[in-house]
């Protein structure tokens, strides 16, 4: 039976072989107990959690450890047995590509999952995400090609031709690109500057609408008659933007037009009526109300008050609600308006 176990084929013994497998084996039932009890019972403790911390790493030993930790035990299965020096070459070679592809995926992971984090915490932070693509894309560009140039030094080969091949095609291409690399800038202008986020509302020149997506070129913004406009990062970040998402709160000038033919008796009430009209309403401080200019048709009344919350569609149901207890409240005190130039007639005759 000895005899049978003692027989070598490429160097390796049968029993070396069984060996071999058996590390395998037994390595990836062990790594099959771990993930259906262990890091299940970790996921689940994770998200009970209120720091992301614990998230992140989790979740990356989910999705890369538990893989590289299976390479590994095949690894060193393999590594029991006696092998050519050409098979060692290949499997240093492969060990190698598969390391660098786990660490460069750990590295981008942990990237994305931190930034997700963060944001999320933030208002609208579910639509802020979305602003992650172009970022992402070039984060993950600059870490596969700095992985990939120290692969290659690890393997042997001379990289210092390959860098100065990169920084001259980056020249050329510069150059070639200017205005893609200028949206490309101007994008982490806005990705970082935030002068703007998915979800705004806001005014670009003679253009409006709310922004949908935010790209490594252009912004898309949604109008209000329903078409996509789309414009160029370059052209968003040296434009004036009227960002309404912002606005805390609104000032209102009111100008009334009072007939000449008005009594001054009648013309002394018009800005408390005005104010005590204008404090009855919520969300609303009153700030002033003059008798402001002889018009050369009318008397010309200025009032002023400050909307205190944001939401266009209170403010326009309170700026009607005033203006219709204004002029209903005028028409009662026999107080009316002029609208255009009226033939000039005698001041009304003074009251008993």
């Amino acid at each position: 039976m000895n005899s049978f176990f003692d027989r070598v084929y490429f160097n390796n013994t049968i029993h070396d072989y069984i060996v071999a497998c058996g590390i395998i084996v037994a390595g990836t039932l062990l790594l099959f107990i771990f993930r259906r009890s262990l890091l299940r019972s970790l996921v689940r403790w994770s998200e009970r959690t209120s720091g992301s911390l614990d998230n992140v790493i989790v979740n990356s030993i989910e999705r890369f450890g538990t893989s590289a930790l299976q390479f590994a035990i095949i690894y060193w299965g393999l590594s029991y047995l006696q092998l050519s020096a050409k098979t060692e070459k290949v499997i240093h070679v492969a060990t190698s590509l598969v390391v660098t592809y786990f660490i460069l995926r750990l590295i981008s992971t942990i990237i994305l999952i931190v930034l997700q984090n963060r944001i999320r915490r933030q208002q609208n932070g579910e639509t802020k995400i979305r602003q992650l693509g172009g970022l992402m894309l070039m984060i993950n560009i600059i870490i596969w090609i700095t992985g990939v140039v120290f692969l290659l030094d690890n393997l042997g080969y001379d990289v210092t031709a390959i860098v100065t091949g990169l920084g001259i095609g980056g020249i050329a291409i510069a150059l070639a690109a200017q205005n893609i690399l200028g949206d490309l800038f101007n994008y982490f202008v806005i990705f970082f500057d935030r002068p703007f986020e998915a979800g705004d509302f806001i005014i670009v020149d003679d253009k409006m609408g709310t922004v949908e997506y935010v790209g490594i070129k252009t912004t898309r913004i949604r109008s209000l008659n329903g078409e996509q406009i789309i414009i160029g990062n370059s052209n968003l970040t040296g434009s004036r933007i009227h960002n309404y998402q912002r606005l805390v709160n609104r000032r209102v000038v009111l100008h009334l037009n009072i007939d000449y033919r008005t009594s001054p008796q009648k013309l002394k009430i018009v800005p408390d009526l005005i104010r005590r009209i204008i404090d009855a309403k919520p969300d609303v401080r009153f700030d002033r109300a003059h008798w402001m200019a002889f018009g050369d048709w009318s008397l010309k009344f200025e009032t002023v008050y400050i909307f205190l919350n944001a939401d266009y569609t209170r403010f326009m149901d309170t700026q009607q609600q005033i203006n219709l207890e204004i002029y209903e409240a005028l028409l009662a005190n026999e107080v009316y308006f002029v609208t255009a130039p009226h033939v000039p007639m005698a001041p009304p005759k003074p009251e008993a």
